[in-house]
């Protein structure tokens, strides 16, 4: 186990959103360190002022590097009894590629230090359905005594050999699908065969080409379900020019309808969480962290960041059941990948 060295940020005592816009900076910035140490050796103490937040970033036993298996897109994570849980898409290496992969979960005793992976938590859907080929890009929540995993379902387009699903045939898809719990520990069973939401048959519209990475919240008794879209029109600068949508319900398992426009440009993963009554988001295209008092009319509260972390993942407890949490999160789950290997890391904040 390894920790990167920790970085340090003051931070004015009146101004709660500069804190997080400090936080991501200094995630980012030991995310991009390569000065390492070994976690059993003792922090450094350093002398600092009031009104400080530290960071330290650690690579994690269970569900960090392995020779056998790639791990990628952690969940966000949520705290049932004494036990933290976290869900993730997992392949066989060499292949890092989520559109080849299962989701699987694992559990932590210590806030996420180190991690049981505990098994598979969803495999793939019968064959001729829209989550065929992989499941992936887990996200949960707790809601009246139920857990609800949203995640990114592919099918892949018939002769296609290469299998790059790269065409926005009918049957080479992405679309959200749900399976629900009596229990975080499973088992989870799909509610339909069906997705829960769906690209737009509009092929200029924001979300014609591909929708995944679903994020959840509850909010002004309703679920919303925030999730990045790509639009046919874009063909395959898409990537680059995935924007976040958002679609609510009445209740977890739908029926869900869209807003009707983009709520935030250039947003490749949907990192978002409560704030001062709004919504912050981590955009990761446009380098930039963004409110949204209304949960939908976001402004930029800083931009040029570097070095955003890949597919991160937070500890929210506004996620578990009946929590009306708002503080800052204090930690999350997120991703490295390289060439042939991708493998999770935790990351810690403190403000002192």
């Amino acid at each position: 186990m390894k920790m990167h060295q920790n970085n340090l940020l003051k931070i004015h005592p009146r101004s709660y959103i500069k804190a997080i816009i400090g936080l991501t900076v200094i995630m980012l910035a030991s995310c991009s360190s390569g000065n390492t140490q070994k976690a059993a050796d003792p922090v450094e103490e350093q002398a600092v002022e009031d009104n400080t937040v530290t960071f330290s970033y650690q690579e994690v036993n269970g569900i960090g590097k392995d020779p056998l298996y790639n791990r990628r897109d952690p969940s966000d994570v949520i705290k049932v009894g004494d036990t933290y849980y976290v869900w993730y898409t997992r392949m066989d290496a060499p292949i890092r590629s989520g559109y080849w992969g299962t989701i699987w979960y694992a559990t932590s005793e210590d806030e996420g230090h180190t991690w049981k992976e505990q098994g598979m938590a969803l495999g793939l859907g019968e064959k001729g359905t829209f989550d065929s080929h992989s499941v992936f890009t887990p996200n949960i929540l707790a809601y009246e005594g139920k857990y609800y995993m949203y995640y990114t379902g592919v099918m892949p387009t018939p002769g296609n050999s290469n299998n790059e699903f790269e065409n926005n045939s009918v049957n080479d898809i992405t679309a959200l699908g749900l399976a629900v719990a009596d229990s975080p520990a499973g088992p989870f069973k799909r509610i339909s065969k069906s997705p829960i939401l769906e690209i737009s048959s509009v092929a200029e519209d924001f979300d014609s080409y591909r929708i995944d990475d679903a994020s959840m919240l509850v909010k002004e008794d309703k679920i919303w379900l925030y999730y990045k879209g790509r639009s046919f029109a874009d063909g395959k600068e898409g990537p680059q020019r995935t924007k976040m949508g958002v679609a609510m319900a009445e209740h977890p398992t739908g029926p869900f309808t869209k807003h009707a426009e983009p709520i935030l440009d250039k947003s490749h993963e949907v990192l978002i969480w409560q704030e001062e009554g709004g919504v912050a988001s981590l955009a990761s295209i446009s380098e930039s962290i963004n409110l949204a008092p209304d949960g939908l009319h976001f402004s930029n509260l800083y931009t040029n960041l570097q070095n955003l972390p890949k597919a991160p993942g937070l500890y929210r407890p506004h996620l578990e059941d009946g929590n009306v949490a708002t503080k800052i999160p204090g930690w999350g789950i997120s991703m490295i990948q390289g060439q042939k290997e991708a493998y999770l890391l935790r990351y810690e904040i403190n403000k002192e």
